[in-house]
């Protein structure tokens, strides 16, 4: 009897370990998680998805993907700021808005948070599916517009194939963020 009463006791004591050390590792899995996946602008990005209507995990994870929330990211390609907008793009956006156009203003978060929401509202707007807006963001609406011409896109407006393997693939890494986002920020993108 004894030596039983002692094999249980051992036996609860690491099932207690056992869930502990679960709980510790699940606590420690979701901070690594939220420190990958920040809420950074919140102010910013609160405002310009509500005025342009883009949910906010979508706006999260395009800046996360974008610049990793930095405001001062240059690409190779040439895009600046915390969304990564082409100066082209940009001054195309501000004659629409009649904004006063400088480079320079991308670097500044709640100018090019405020410029890349209204992008990727005018983006949705236009094809109607996040996928293919966030192809068009990373491309251009040129390249995605000569894809659907051609035919590649299914009946929901959603691309069939993405020919560029790097947009395909940054598509491919703002879905997966804005899932990250949803789920540790208990939130539900449209």
């Amino acid at each position: 009897m004894n030596k039983f009463i002692k094999t249980l006791t051992v036996i609860l004591v690491i099932a207690g370990l056992s869930v502990l050390c679960g709980l510790l590792a699940a606590r420690f899995a979701d901070k690594l998680d939220r420190a990958r996946y920040p809420l950074k602008y919140t102010d910013l990005v609160e405002k310009y998805a509500e005025v342009y209507k883009v949910p906010r995990d979508i706006c999260y994870a395009v800046i996360r993907t974008e610049s990793g929330f930095d405001p001062t990211a240059v690409s190779a390609a040439g895009a600046v700021g915390l969304m990564q907008m082409m100066p082209a793009t940009f001054a195309d956006l501000t004659a629409r808005t009649g904004d006063n156009y400088e480079t320079g203003m991308l670097y500044d978060p709640e100018t090019s948070i405020r410029y890349g929401v209204y992008y990727l509202s005018m983006l949705y707007d236009r094809y109607g599916v996040w996928d293919t807006a966030f192809a068009a963001y990373n491309c251009g609406m040129g390249r995605v517009d000569g894809w659907i011409e051609e035919g590649k896109i299914d009946e929901t407006g959603r691309l069939t194939e993405i020919p560029i393997a790097e947009t395909r693939a940054y598509v491919g890494r703002v879905k997966e963020a804005i899932g990250k986002y949803e789920k540790l920020y208990n939130t539900e993108s449209e």
